[in-house]
């Protein structure tokens, strides 16, 4: 039988630390360089947008449509704003209840097997491509009905829902087991409980997923240009019902087709408005986490 250890003795490196540490060196270094690598192409990307489009930029710019015609100088992209502003807004009113009673679902209601099933889907909808959802879109509404602004809507909405979804159940797993405990030791039924001190307490969760999702939606090209005519840049048309809606994505798709450095010019300055909107969106999106979070004492 061989010698126990001492536990008393002091550590010893084996003869693979030197093996071991250079692997980690290079984990870490690896790590490092791609998320600079990372940071380095968004940088990149902003640089050429804004270095681009920012001779564009006016209040006449974001308040005036084109004019007539579009080789003119002057002018704007503000019916396109007014739509995609209209577009979001509709896509919202469509996710965030459905989105919300799910993920009240997922954590009050469901059992572990359902709870699977419903975080597997939620997570296949995330990853699944726009222009699949725009597809599906087209054969289940506009076949036989033609285009419109809602379809266009709808499929926005199916992007936007799983990622409330699942910020909401994030954040509703973050309220303290207690404050139920609490509701159910008064006698508060389960519904009431969850209207009156769950869901008040995660509101700022639910609100900072919504806006991460209406800046993922408002970059979206595939569903409006599928399911929506494209539009006249000179007119502003904000009928949900109607087969044009003006929004941002489609006029920039449709500026960079021209074959005028004017148009191109366009395109750049409705991107740089665009990812300013984006930016802003996201981070205004994390101060609201943050201080939701802190408000939890997560």
């Amino acid at each position: 039988m061989s010698e126990l250890a001492d536990p008393t003795a002091p550590l010893t490196a084996s003869g693979n630390l030197r093996r071991r540490e250079f692997v980690s060196t290079i984990a870490e270094g690896g790590a490092v360089a791609a998320a600079v690598l990372a940071v380095g192409v968004l940088g990149l990307v902003i640089y050429g947008v804004i270095s681009r489009g920012a001779s564009a930029l006016s209040i006449g710019f974001l308040t005036k449509n084109l004019p007539t015609p579009l080789t003119a100088p002057g002018g704007g992209i503000g019916n396109a704003l007014l739509g995609t502003a209209l577009l979001a807004l509709a896509a919202t009113v469509i996710a965030a209840p459905v989105a919300v009673l799910t993920a009240l679902y997922l954590v009050e209601y469901a059992g572990p097997r359902q709870a699977r099933v419903i975080r597997l889907v939620l997570d296949l909808m995330y990853g699944l491509p726009s222009i699949i959802v725009a597809v599906f879109i087209y054969g289940l509404i506009v076949l036989g009905h033609g285009e419109s602004g809602i379809a266009a809507a709808l499929a926005l909405s199916i992007v936007m829902a799983p990622l409330i979804a699942r910020s909401t159940q994030a954040m509703l797993l973050l309220v303290p087991q207690a404050m139920r405990e609490a509701s159910d030791a008064l006698g508060v039924s389960r519904w009431r409980s969850i209207v009156g001190v769950v869901l008040p307490a995660v509101s700022g969760g639910i609100v900072t997923g919504t806006i991460l999702a209406v800046a993922r939606a408002a970059g979206e090209t595939a569903p409006v240009l599928l399911l929506s005519k494209v539009f006249d840049p000179t007119k502003t048309t904000l009928d949900l019902f109607g087969q044009v809606i003006p929004n941002v994505p489609v006029l920039i798709f449709t500026l960079s087709e021209e074959a005028n450095p004017i148009g191109f010019t366009r395109a750049w300055g409705a991107a740089f408005v665009l990812l300013v909107v984006i930016l802003l969106a996201n981070i205004g999106a994390r101060v609201l986490l943050a201080r939701s979070r802190a408000k939890m004492g997560t």
